[in-house]
């Protein structure tokens, strides 16, 4: 781990009068500043797909906790390894929004005298009574045991994440004071209504100096269009049998919510000639002198630079040992090209909306 945070006199920002009202229900823990809510909690592994899948279930699940009414522990990031959320992210944003604990804070203050081992309960999405493991597979096992977590029950539960009023009723806190579902509480891609909620996921100073130093180190106030190329192996797989699909991985950014727009190769993993064109025009509607490119495999820098000899615009790929800094960097660029299907592209897609920010896709008029 290249950084360690620690957080010091932590307390809950309650963010907004209604919870105030109810800040009674609140009982102080040993440490004097960390409190045990008896509204209960929710806590859950982000353990779909790489971090532009957690993302989207990470956004839904801040909206469910808060239907809910249930005090969020922040889920760990998931890579080879646990990564705390604060390592990427801001604690604070978040808990404007809702009331929410690390789940590394939670287990330490929190789970030993409130959820201690001998009465930890897990909850897995069945319509039958298949047996709930909650640590079975990788992550899942990892996650948990990362956390210091062991189950001594498990609940199987078919209720949709949509019906508040069941959850309340099936499952009040005063029974279930913690909620620990095996999975996200959330639809991928994340709801049209969740979208904007990307506002609370604000970057960790960290993330955000090393970008930056970038930046300034290769292109300082310079205006700058950002690409994002999908493009390995295992993308061109999943990209050959699309044309036709209303829905496919997170093509609703561009095609819209209501199933009605089709989703095409071309979408999904654009030719050479397609991104050479759009970048072209993009460059020379903007007048940028730069262009950034992130991507799984191959960067295009020669035939970028190549066709935008004209233009002499200097094309940057730095491969960098975060995924993280290629998002912060793109988020930053005055225009940026993304993949419609992507979830890395998404996330971008998200953050620059919120700023006001253009974007486009290829292969999408």
């Amino acid at each position: 781990m290249r950084y360690i945070f620690l957080l010091i006199g932590f307390k809950f920002f309650w963010g907004s009068c209604d919870e105030a009202a109810d800040a009674g229900k609140m009982k102080q823990v040993n440490d004097g500043n960390l409190q045990w809510d008896e509204r209960g909690y929710l806590f859950f592994c982000l353990c779909m797909g790489r971090f532009g899948n957690q993302a989207d279930h990470f956004l839904g699940s801040l909206a469910f906790a808060k239907d809910i009414n249930r005090t969020l522990v922040i889920p760990s990031w998931r890579t080879y390894k646990n990564i705390r959320f604060t390592e990427w992210f801001k604690l604070k944003p978040i808990q404007e929004y809702h009331r929410a604990v690390l789940a590394e804070d939670f287990m330490e203050y929190l789970a030993p005298q409130h959820w201690p081992p001998g009465n930890r309960t897990g909850f897995c999405f069945s319509y039958t009574q298949y047996p709930c493991e909650m640590k079975k597979g990788n992550p899942f096992g990892p996650y948990w045991s990362e956390l210091g977590v062991d189950f001594d029950n498990t609940v199987n539960y078919n209720v949709g994440y949509s019906d508040i009023a069941r959850w309340k009723k099936e499952f009040p806190p005063e029974k279930y004071p913690v909620l620990a579902l095996k999975g996200a509480p959330a639809a991928f891609p994340v709801q049209e209504e969740n979208r904007d909620l990307q506002r609370y996921l604000q970057w960790s100073d960290t993330i955000k100096g090393e970008a930056e130093k970038y930046i300034n180190q290769n292109f300082p106030n310079q205006t700058f269009v950002g690409i994002h190329l999908r493009n390995g192996l295992d993308w061109e797989n999943a990209c050959k049998h699309v044309d036709g699909s209303t829905n496919f991985m997170s093509s609703p950014q561009c095609l819209g919510f209501n199933g009605k727009e089709h989703v095409t190769s071309k979408l999904c993993l654009p030719p050479k000639e397609e991104i050479l064109r759009l970048t072209q025009k993009v460059v020379l509607q903007t007048g940028a002198k730069v262009v950034y490119v992130a991507t799984d495999k191959y960067s295009m820098v020669k035939e970028l630079e190549d066709n935008l000899q004209p233009q002499k615009v200097k094309v940057y790929h730095q491969d960098p040992w975060l995924p993280q800094i290629d998002l912060y960097v793109l988020g930053q660029a005055d225009h940026f090209i993304g993949n419609c299907v992507s979830s890395f592209t998404s996330f971008v897609t998200r953050e620059r909306n919120v700023h006001g920010k253009p974007t486009s896709f290829w292969g999408f008029s």
